[in-house]
């Protein structure tokens, strides 16, 4: 069986970002593992606040779409998101609000969720990691029909969290990295 392609995907822009962090480290997980992996920058797709008048104006932004198709060229995404007030952070929400409005031809809406596999991670400094906001996360996943796995990456503490190698240095986290990056592979794999 060949390998699925793996994009990782950071919620959040911030210099020095624990999520961006967290997202190399992940990257290079799939990486050791043999797998393709790619790395994207929401920065790199600026999209306006979702809005349906605009969207009937203007149609659909092409980073939006261009967004979309990168997901769609991959077998399995992992979002690493940060928490902002126990939820999602608004440039992550709407990027998935935006993406989920393409609508290739001989494509239904949003039909780039259901058939890829999705893993969910965030880092926070806090003593609950990113709990919530992956709960908050994945229901939005969910309501997409995307299929995501139940291995997640809750990384607390997020400013101790590595060594100087910036390898993580809890046995516990590694653990559920490991974890994760086997899940999402093997569910990518079954369903390419």
């Amino acid at each position: 069986m060949s390998a699925p392609r793996i994009l990782v995907i950071p919620g959040s822009l911030r210099t020095g970002s624990h999520n961006a962090k967290l997202a190399a480290v992940i990257a290079y997980e799939f990486a050791q593992a043999g797998l393709d992996v790619t790395s994207v920058s929401l920065a790199d797709f600026p999209l306006p606040i979702y809005d349906g008048d605009l969207q009937a104006k203007s149609g659909v932004p092409k980073h939006a779409i261009n967004l979309k198709r990168m997901i769609g060229a991959h077998h399995g995404v992992v979002f690493v998101s940060p928490e902002y007030n126990a939820s999602v952070p608004p440039l992550l929400k709407n990027a998935i609000d935006w993406v989920s409005r393409v609508q290739d031809q001989h494509e239904t809406r949003g039909e780039v969720f259901r058939h890829r596999a999705f893993a969910l991670a965030g880092a926070s400094q806090s003593r609950l990691g990113t709990s919530r906001a992956l709960g908050a996360l994945r229901l939005i996943l969910t309501s997409c029909r995307a299929n995501v796995i139940a291995s997640q990456l809750t990384l607390a503490f997020a400013d101790q969290a590595y060594d100087d190698m910036d390898r993580l240095k809890n046995p516990a986290d590694s653990d559920a990295l490991r974890e994760m990056v086997r899940e999402l592979i093997d569910v990518s794999q079954r369903m390419m």
